[in-house]
């Protein structure tokens, strides 16, 4: 039995098209074919693509259909969050900033992560960091 490893998932969507055939396949239940035509990539990269994500066991396919595992629906919303985090790379920074300073204490750090970022998800991640 193979072994699933967070390299293993990273390196299934480490390419911009196999991130959008992930977020594609994450969208609902998609026929390869209509797939195939859509991302403009030839068979052979696509089904390169798809069996790296197959053999990570974040999708599945049954009668011609892709769609995400219970393990891919985990590492979607995981793929959502470092989206969100993304986004807010230059708050996250000035945050970093003012922490680095060492002239805020715990509260005023909390009260600084609320003010600043207007995601709820990764507020909450900040946080509970200690």
């Amino acid at each position: 039995m193979e072994r699933h490893s967070v390299v293993s998932v990273l390196e299934a969507i480490a390419d911009r098209i196999s991130l959008e055939i992930f977020r594609d396949i994450a969208k609902g239940t998609v026929e390869s074919e209509i797939l195939k035509k859509k991302e403009g990539i030839s068979k052979k990269q696509f089904y390169m693509r798809t069996r790296q994500m197959l053999n990570a066991g974040i999708i599945k396919r049954a009668k011609g259909k892709f769609s995400l595992t219970n393990f891919g629906v985990v590492v979607y919303h995981g793929q959502l969050v470092m989206e969100k985090g993304v986004k807010s790379y230059w708050k996250l920074k000035a945050i970093d900033s003012i922490q680095e300073s060492e002239q805020i204490g715990e509260n005023e750090r909390l009260k600084l992560i609320k003010t600043i970022l207007d995601d709820d998800a990764i507020e909450n991640i900040l946080v509970k960091q200690n």
